[in-house]
């Protein structure tokens, strides 16, 4: 019998990257998988119906994470297609990158919003879902930068510690009905956006770290499949790091006229592990739309 027959998985953000490595993972095991994205494009079908190939029900639903309302919307449109939902995993999310100083109110809440508070909305809406059934597992994808924090990435940092600060007291307040929350922070995870950096730079990353090579999407949907599945049933409240050591990536701001240097002139091409994934950053207004 696979690891999630008979299951049904909602995971946000997954018509690509590590999310979709998560949704395509789940259903190898058996799962029926509902996911959302900000749209559901020409790209997203191409993902519904890669899933839908392994022999499993799966139906994409365009979703404004950030938005509580339209969240609330989605998750009931999902129960009632699907029956139920046993396993919820928050992977959307944006960079905005930048200093401090530099930083406008628009992006640190753009950034709370979409990362933090879409997880606060998924598991809001679902609470009473899971609560029936007293059972589920809850999986929110956060970062090592949101364990380690990041120079330049405050807003980005805070909303992961936060996904990890929501999952740990999740675990204590659903525990007693069977419900497991868990976190996942992903290090150097080599997806299509590491690509655009220069040889150079990717051997320089390769020599940190104690394996000499980064991670894969699926090396991140594998332990999100052990939290998923029964398997970890007497594990809650954990966060999971996905990576090989920890050695800091210098930022590449040194010292210029009137202080810093800024995103926008710093050479060295700095790394967030946004959208579960790593994206290569180089200035201040750097990140997505894309929740995934």
């Amino acid at each position: 019998m696979k690891l999630l027959e008979g299951k049904v998985a909602l995971v946000t953000g997954a018509a690509r990257g590590i999310g979709k490595a998560v949704a395509l993972k789940f259903a190898a095991q058996g799962a029926a998988i509902a996911f959302t994205d900000l749209v559901i494009d020409d790209n997203a079908k191409a993902t519904e119906s890669e899933i839908a190939a392994l022999g499993v029900k799966c139906k994409g639903y365009a979703s404004n994470a950030a938005d509580f309302g339209d969240t609330a919307r989605v998750v009931e449109q999902i129960a009632a297609d699907f029956g139920r939902i046993d396993i919820l995993v928050n992977n959307a999310g944006i960079t905005r990158d930048g200093l401090m100083m530099r930083m406008t109110e628009q992006q640190w809440d753009m950034v709370i919003g979409v990362n933090l508070k879409s997880a606060f909305n998924f598991i809001h809406a679902l609470t009473p879902v899971m609560l029936k059934q007293r059972a589920g597992s809850i999986i929110n994808m956060s970062s090592v930068v949101g364990v380690h924090g990041n120079a330049g990435q405050s807003n980005y940092s805070a909303s992961k510690a936060g996904m990890i600060g929501l999952a740990k007291s999740i675990a204590q307040e659903l525990g007693p009905r069977g419900i497991r929350a868990n976190a996942i922070a992903p290090g150097f995870i080599m997806t299509e956006m590491t690509d655009a950096l220069s040889d150079e730079v990717k051997a320089d990353w390769a020599k940190r770290i104690p394996l000499r090579r980064g991670g894969t999407p699926e090396d991140v949907a594998n332990v999100a499949l052990f939290l998923a599945s029964d398997l970890s049933s007497y594990v809650s409240g954990q966060v999971l790091q996905v990576l090989v050591g920890f050695s800091k990536i210098r930022l590449g701001l040194s010292k210029g006229r009137g202080g810093l240097q800024s995103f926008r002139q710093a050479r060295m091409a700095t790394v967030a592990p946004e959208r579960g994934h790593w994206q290569v950053c180089e200035k201040t207004t750097a990140g997505s739309n894309r929740q995934n």
